[in-house]
């Protein structure tokens, strides 16, 4: 696929092209996923994508897999510990916002059946496909943002602004902001 033209903000680093061709922008329905990603673009705020995709596999060891149950138990020994952890952003507002998410994220469980069902309900189920000819028409936020971010913070979710949410928004396939020049862009989900 190294031929095929892609989205410019990929670069040509091997990590962030497999990112761009496999899973940004591809419809997510998997509520691990879905709080995988939460917490990544949280953990992601003022730093650069690349620099969390670097840091993704130390995230899922240190957040037991992203299983929303066991990040909700993280203990105050716990969370202290990941301060201590190289392998991810040593912020404590950012392990705070985890394990309170996953607090919230299970309550938006437990009353929508899926934490996808809830998300996806924004849109009525069906991905939004924008047709974008640059990047410098592709926005930092949108209505849709606004909305889920005020969702979010009004449920208890925090580092969700609405950059964050758009962010989240592309990564797992609500919003589809390939560029019209991208070999993804009118690929089927």
């Amino acid at each position: 696929m190294a031929a095929q033209k892609r989205c410019p903000w990929c670069g040509n680093d091997p990590l962030y092209e497999t990112y761009h061709d496999s899973e940004w922008g591809v419809p997510s329905r998997d509520d691990t996923h879905l709080f995988e990603m939460l917490t990544l673009e949280g953990a992601q705020a003022g730093l650069s994508w690349i620099t969390i995709l670097k840091k993704r596999a130390a995230y899922r060891l240190a957040f037991a897999g992203f299983d929303p149950r066991k990040v909700a138990r993280f203990t105050v020994a716990k969370r202290r510990r990941l301060m201590q952890d190289e392998g991810i952003v040593r912020n404590r507002l950012k392990i705070e916002s985890a394990v309170s998410n996953a607090k919230a994220f299970l309550l938006l469980q437990r009353e929508h059946g899926t934490f996808a069902a809830w998300l996806w309900s924004f849109v009525g189920g069906t991905p939004i496909r924008k047709i974008r000819r640059s990047m410098k028409v592709v926005p930092s936020s949108s209505e849709l943002s606004d909305t889920i971010s005020k969702a979010l913070r009004r449920r208890g979710f925090r580092f969700v602004g609405t950059t964050i949410v758009y962010a989240y928004l592309q990564a797992t396939g609500i919003i589809n902001d390939h560029l019209q020049s991208c070999w993804r862009s009118n690929k089927k989900q």
